[in-house]
């Protein structure tokens, strides 16, 4: 749960800081074994860009995850987050050789009695790629 403390008062408008994730080639790797996930266009360039992907691209499933663990590690622990949605916009490309971000933030968009409602952005290389992302946290 958000432990809100002393004067700290969560109000409407509050920016969660930003933070930035690197991707790339070597994770996209370790996801697809640890998940299953072994489809080619998020590890063999050529395939990629035969179905007319710019490059790699990361899992998009990876994708939220990361913005799902900026909500948590924000708000104590997975267990404070109600709710957790998002679309999938534009995919993260992930050249070879490269590290690519992920940058997630977040604006409090409604405070009400023991919840937060958050409005979250994730963007790669200035790019969205997560819309309509918004979480519902537990606070203490």
């Amino acid at each position: 749960m958000v432990h809100i403390g002393g004067a700290r008062m969560i109000k409407v408008g509050d920016v969660i800081a930003e933070r930035i994730f690197w991707i790339d080639r070597e994770l996209l790797k370790k996801y697809a074994d640890a998940s299953g996930d072994q489809n080619p266009i998020h590890q063999d360039e050529a395939f990629a860009k035969s179905v007319g992907l710019p490059n790699v691209i990361a899992h998009g499933m990876l994708t939220m995850a990361l913005a799902g663990k900026f909500i948590s590690d924000w708000a104590g622990g997975p267990a404070a987050v109600k709710e957790f949605s998002a679309r999938f916009t534009k995919p993260v490309i992930v050249p070879a050789g490269k590290e690519v971000d992920l940058t997630v933030s977040a604006t409090v968009a409604e405070v009400d009695g023991a919840y937060i409602r958050l409005t979250i952005s994730a963007t790669s290389d200035g790019v969205k790629v997560l819309g309509m992302t918004k979480a519902l946290v537990e606070k203490s």
